[in-house]
């Protein structure tokens, strides 16, 4: 089993190595996997005070209920085979000064009233002009600073210099 740091170190190559194409391309009985929805962080205080709109400044209760979900799962035997989180996964983003998605399959963004919402293109299909690409979104104390690039780019050159740079300033 694989370190829980090396979590995101075994999606490669269109694969996840955790389901191992020897083991897993015949069919070797049942099994069974685990699905969730609606986090919503923010929702129940925005509920219970009853401003939908407004309200949503707590996660504390949200955060109880997933760490005690995450601990259920891990407590099952036999241990599913694996784990799918799907629906609204915030209802209210305190302090948050952007919002990252995705499902557009191409670059967009805009703001409104100081919330910068961004959209990065695709992976794979994409329905632009924008290259396949990923979003590196470097997180400071102070500003939050974002940028995309080609896998071609990211692969062969890295990083660039200035969000290396904001990184470095931080430790």
């Amino acid at each position: 089993m694989a370190a829980a740091g090396d979590a995101f170190l075994r999606a490669r190559g269109r694969t996840l190595t955790a389901f191992r194409p020897d083991d897993e391309c015949q069919w070797k009985g049942p099994f069974y996997f685990i699905q969730g929805a609606d986090p919503q962080f923010g929702l129940m205080k925005a509920w219970t005070c009853g401003d939908t709109d407004n309200g949503d400044d707590e996660w504390g209760e949200e955060i109880k209920l997933a760490e005690q979900a995450v601990q259920a799962i891990n407590k099952l035997n036999p241990k599913p085979k694996f784990f799918v989180l799907c629906g609204d996964l915030v209802h209210g983003m305190p302090g948050i000064k952007a919002v990252f998605a995705g499902h557009y399959h191409r670059n967009a963004g805009g703001s409104y009233k100081g919330l910068e919402m961004v959209v990065s293109s695709a992976i794979g299909c994409q329905l632009g002009e924008d290259t396949h690409g990923l979003r590196v979104v470097v997180v400071t104390e102070e500003k939050l600073v974002h940028r995309y690039y080609s896998l071609n780019e990211l692969s062969s050159q890295g990083i660039e210099k200035e969000l290396l740079d904001v990184l470095a300033k931080q430790k």
